[in-house]
């Protein structure tokens, strides 16, 4: 039977042709199109590989500039671990800061005190971080949701007051040195040490969606529940999430520690892990490049870059308020402006970052320009805790 043979004549007829604005394209991109596409590629490639270096840069950009900028990408680093947690598992952690900073003082330790290669505690790190993530994962199976999240702020606090105080490991109150790679040793070329790191995660996040344990996780995410009755082993790809996480988590750590030269505790304590939560969840969950921008844009505020390029080189300064003065420094400044943009996201922008980057991201890869008033791949669940 024909399509022809079934048509209702007894209903309205409604004009459904697509208009000029919806009407999808039959025709190539423009000369100017590809011509403007082309130049934006150039420039970005010239910001993320040229500028921070002075390399083929009509500007000069100070060493202190650029181990900032290094500090963005590692966060970046971070930002993309946590993501595996909140945004494919959906759990939250309140105390990530404990596998960045056991991953920072495990690479140093294996560079200092063992006369190892700065490339192989980078590794022992990275493996550090996601075996500690798969025995805290073990310990909080049953757990999910506000529980979950108190179990890991436990673990974060417990680190803080045990493990960083172990003086042999983590040097004391004089900290552990980290020297950094040979052929690396300035601020302008451990950026591209860091940049190397942040491509590899990248690529390993990106593959793995595109395996059974990325869709498995997604799955899960979704609802365990109907994930188990499709032959799904829940547990397995939860603690398959933490390996991952704790991972990317150690190996930002061991860059970080050799960014700083040296590795104290006092950054690594519960306002880092919020930062690291925010940064995240602003920055949109399951969307690499949000999350990225999200975290590269609270490194940016944490150091103070934001504060002198917006030519504040004064600060910010404590701002009176009902309850006392609030602290706007760099240090405490994401802390401030964190909750604000979180409610943004809650209620106006729910991919975040990425959800503003995603219509310049399509434009690039050759798709008409098109603005996407809301992102239906993030809900507010996601940030629930």
């Amino acid at each position: 039977m024909s399509a022809t043979d079934v048509t209702r004549t007894d209903l309205p007829v409604v004009d459904v042709t697509p208009t000029d604005d919806e009407a999808p394209s039959t025709e190539g991109p423009t000369v100017a199109g590809r011509v403007a596409r082309g130049l934006a590629w150039l420039a970005l490639v010239w910001v993320l590989l040229c500028y921070p270096g002075n390399v083929l840069s009509p500007f000069d950009v100070p060493a202190f500039d650029a181990n900032r900028m290094s500090e963005a990408v590692i966060f970046a680093i971070i930002g993309l671990s946590l993501n595996v947690l909140i945004g494919y598992a959906g759990q939250v952690s309140l105390g990530h800061q404990a596998f960045v900073g056991i991953g920072a003082f495990t690479s140093a330790y294996v560079v200092t005190d063992l006369t190892q290669e700065v490339v192989l505690g980078v590794l022992v790190a990275a493996l550090v971080g996601a075996a500690q993530a798969v025995l805290l994962g073990l310990v909080s199976l049953r757990l999910t949701g506000l529980y979950f999240a108190l179990v890991t702020l436990v673990y974060g606090v417990m680190a803080q007051q045990s493990i960083f105080a172990i003086e042999s490991f983590t040097g004391g109150t004089a900290g552990k040195i980290a020297p950094r790679p040979t052929g690396f040793e300035s601020d302008f070329r451990y950026y591209y040490f860091s940049l190397i790191g942040l491509a590899l995660v990248l690529l390993v996040d990106w593959r793995m969606l595109r395996t059974k344990g990325g869709r498995a996780l997604l799955a899960l995410r979704e609802n365990p529940r109907v994930a188990q009755t499709w032959g799904i082993d829940t547990k397995a790809y939860t603690l398959f999430a933490f390996g991952v996480s704790g991972l990317f988590a150690g190996l930002g750590g061991g860059l970080l520690a050799h960014r700083d030269l040296q590795v104290v505790a006092n950054p690594f304590d519960f306002n880092l892990a919020l930062v690291f939560v925010l940064m995240t969840t602003i920055g949109g969950l399951r969307n690499r490049l949000g999350v990225v921008l999200g975290s590269a844009f609270f490194a940016f505020l944490r150091n103070g870059y934001l504060v002198e390029k917006l030519k504040l080189e004064e600060g910010i300064g404590p701002i009176p308020g009902p309850l006392g003065a609030i602290d706007m420094s760099p240090e405490f400044a994401p802390l401030v402006f964190g909750p604000i943009l979180l409610l943004l996201v809650l209620t106006r922008l729910p991919g975040g970052f990425g959800q503003l980057a995603r219509p310049f991201q399509e434009w690039l890869a050759g798709r008409r320009f098109r603005w996407i008033p809301a992102d239906d791949e993030v809900v507010v669940n996601d940030v629930r805790a």
